[in-house]
C-alpha cells in the first residue's frame, strides 16, 4: 500500500480517503461513495471531472474520453487518476442523493447454472450463488465476470433484480457472442454449467431514481441486442414494485429471430399500469410481424422514439446498447430537451466489442 491522502470534493463538500495504489473512483467504490462512473477503464468520460488542486497522475486512457486540451485545463478521469497529495476535486456530473447511496463492491463465488441460446448471437448465461454467499446490487447495474485463476474478466449488465436474486441464489446475464470474444467466446466452447465462476461489483448509474417528483415522471428505456439485460431488470423491478409510473420499452433489431423474451415483456407490462412495448426491425416484412404476435414498428431504432415520441420532456431515459445506438439515442434525447441528469446509461468496454 502507499501513502494515504485526503480527497475533498466540491460542490458537494464530501470528503474521504485515497491510498496511492488505488484511483480516486476505485477509493469511492471501497468506502461506499457514489461517483457517477461507467467504463472504469477511461474510454467514456463518465467519471470526468476538474482537479481543483493538488497533485495527480493519471494511467493511460483514451483521448476520446479526455482531449489533450481538457487535460492541460485541468480535467481528470477519476477512474485513470492516482493522488500523491491531499486533492480537492469538482465534479461536473453527480446525483447528490446517490452520492451515499452505493452498494459496496463484493467479489462472491458462483458456478454457472445454465447457458440457454436466446438468438443466434445471444444467450442467457446464468450463474449460481456459492454456498452462503449473497450479492447485493440495484436493478439496471453491470458486474465483472472472472475465470478463477486467471486475468480474463468482462464486464456484463445484470438483468436479474435484487429480490430475485435473493430469492433464487441465482444471477442472470444477457451476452452477446462476438468473434474472437476473450469471453462471450468461451461460452460455445470450454465453459459449460458447474465451471466456477468469480463476480465483483455491482458497478454502474443506470438505476432507478424513486423519489419526489421522479415518481410521477413517465419512464423511457430504449435498448438495443445485448442490451436488453438492464432494462429488462428495470422494468422487472417496476413490474415488482407495482409502479404507478408509465412506462415504454422500446427494443431495436435486425430481424424477427433477433428477439427474444417477448413472452416474459408482454406479462411484466400486465403488472404495470401503463405499459407499452414497442419491437423496432430493421429488416423485417409486415409478414413476419404478423407470425410474432405483438405490434412493432419498421426501421431503426431511434428513428422509431423520433416519430413516436415528440415530447420527452418530462420522462427519465434508462438507455442501453451498441455504443453507435447509445450516442444516436443520446444526441436524440438532447435535441429534445431531456435533461443530461435525466438521461441513465453504462458504457463499459472489454475485448472485441464485448458488452
Amino acid at each position: 500500500m502507499g501513502d494515504k491522502h485526503r480527497v475533498h470534493f466540491e460542490p458537494v463538500d464530501l470528503e474521504m480517503e485515497v491510498d496511492e495504489d488505488e484511483t480516486v473512483l476505485d477509493a469511492a467504490f471501497r468506502q461506499g461513495i457514489s461517483l457517477m462512473h461507467g467504463c472504469r477503464e477511461g474510454q467514456c468520460s463518465a467519471c470526468k471531472s476538474f482537479l481543483l488542486d493538488g497533485d495527480v497522475q493519471m494511467a493511460r486512457y483514451s483521448t476520446f474520453a479526455l482531449a489533450d486540451y481538457e487535460s492541460e485545463e485541468g480535467y481528470v478521469l477519476l477512474c485513470k487518476t492516482h493522488a500523491y497529495s491531499d486533492i480537492t476535486v469538482e465534479l461536473i456530473n453527480y446525483d447528490e442523493e446517490e452520492l451515499h447511496d452505493a452498494v459496496p463492491i463484493q467479489t462472491v463465488r458462483t458456478s454457472i447454472a445454465a447457458i440457454t441460446p436466446l438468438t443466434g448471437d445471444i444467450v442467457s448465461l446464468k450463474l449460481k450463488l456459492g454456498e452462503g454467499e449473497r450479492f447485493v446490487h440495484k436493478a439496471g447495474q453491470y458486474s465483472e465476470i472472472r475465470l478463477p485463476d486467471s486475468d480474463v474478466k468482462r464486464s456484463f449488465s445484470m438483468a436479474t433484480t435484487p429480490s430475485s436474486a435473493e430469492e433464487t441464489g441465482e444471477i442472470e446475464f444477457i451476452i452477446k457472442k462476438y468473434p474472437g470474444g476473450h469471453f462471450s467466446g468461451l461460452l460455445d466452447s470450454s465453459l459449460a454449467p458447474g465451471d466456477p465462476l468469480l463476480l465483483t461489483g455491482p458497478y454502474g448509474s443506470c438505476t432507478l431514481r424513486a423519489s419526489g417528483e421522479e415518481d410521477r415522471r413517465r419512464v423511457v428505456c430504449i435498448a438495443g441486442g445485448a442490451g436488453m439485460a438492464p432494462i429488462l431488470a428495470l422494468v422487472r423491478r417496476l413490474a415488482e414494485t407495482g409502479t404507478e409510473r408509465p412506462v415504454v420499452f422500446y427494443y431495436g433489431a435486425r430481424t424477427a429471430e433477433d428477439l427474444f423474451y417477448l413472452p416474459e415483456i408482454i406479462s411484466l407490462g400486465l403488472k404495470i399500469k401503463d405499459f407499452r412495448f414497442v419491437p423496432a426491425l430493421s429488416h423485417v416484412t409486415e409478414a413476419e410481424w404478423e407470425t410474432l404476435g405483438v405490434t412493432g414498428d419498421f426501421g431503426l431504432i431511434t428513428d422509431v422514439v423520433d416519430r413516436l415520441e415528440p415530447d420527452l420532456t418530462d420522462t427519465d431515459c434508462y438507455l442501453c446498447g451498441p455504443p453507435p445506438m447509445v450516442d444516436a439515442a443520446i444526441a436524440l434525447l438532447e435535441s429534445k430537451d431531456v435533461p443530461t441528469d435525466r438521461i441513465h446509461f453504462d458504457k463499459f468496454t472489454t475485448s472485441v466489442s464485448e458488452s
